[in-house]
């Protein structure tokens, strides 16, 4: 016997707003829970793609330190290290282009940045998604909830039966959807800034890493911000140039 309250009896008695406004509530946490699990698992990946580039310049030569980072296509440590590469070898045999009259300090570092920006931007991919649907979810379902106490009330009112059993029902049937509203924007705003905070540590160490890379290129060693109050003699960490 089907119960005369419950969300299958909103299901079952809701019209076309209802019905629509609790499917887009349903789509709206799947596109959001999959935007957390995808990006998180991501986001995993990336530091432990971090860790290895630490001992990138722990190495004798390039060739050594880029194996090191791993053979991914999509890792971004790698991806900065070839463009830099690229862009330095570039400059040095070109010879009738108009990046010729920068200097080659300034090429390998538009290079670097633009490799950052964009692995950035990958890495921001998504977030849209989550802000979209923490903002606008619990205003949906109070819609739903809205346009459902409406509809109760016509209800009531052409029966005339207006005793709190009669009434209690359907408004709080109808307040279902805004409860369905919160569930669905609560994890999506938890996961956004928990990924906000995790890209802001990749995006630090991807900043960091072309800021040695660039003074790698250009000097032939790696400056290292941490040891360079300590000792005059620390402030460089020499990595032998190779292709």
């Amino acid at each position: 016997m089907e119960s005369q309250f419950g969300i299958a009896h909103v299901w079952a008695q809701g019209d076309f707003v209802t019905r629509s406004v609790a499917i887009l509530l349903l789509l709206m946490s799947v596109a959001s829970w999959a935007v957390i699990v995808i990006k998180t698992l991501a986001l995993i990946r990336l530091t432990q793609q971090t860790r290895r580039a630490q001992d990138f310049w722990h190495s004798e030569d390039f060739a050594v330190a880029l194996n090191k980072l791993g053979p991914e296509p999509d890792n971004p440590f790698r991806t900065i290290a070839l463009e830099g590469r690229e862009a330095v070898a570039h400059h040095r045999k070109s010879s009738d282009h108009l990046h010729d009259a920068l200097d080659i300090s300034d090429w390998v570092t538009r290079t670097l940045r633009y490799c950052v920006e964009g692995c950035t931007q990958r890495l921001q991919s998504g977030l849209a998604i989550l802000a979209s649907v923490g903002s606008t979810a619990p205003f949906i379902g109070l819609f739903g909830t809205v346009w459902g106490i409406y509809h109760a009330l016509v209800a009531i009112g052409m029966s005339g039966q207006s005793s709190i059993d009669k009434v209690a029902g359907p408004i709080g049937e109808a307040l279902i959807m805004t409860a369905f509203g919160l569930a669905v924007a609560i994890p999506a705003v938890l996961g956004y800034n928990a990924l906000v905070r995790g890209n802001k540590k990749i995006i630090n160490a991807l900043n960091s890493f072309a800021h040695d890379l660039h003074a790698y290129f250009i000097t032939g060693a790696r400056v290292s911000a941490e040891k360079a109050q300590e000792s005059p003699s620390n402030k460089v960490l020499p990595l032998k140039k190779g292709a």
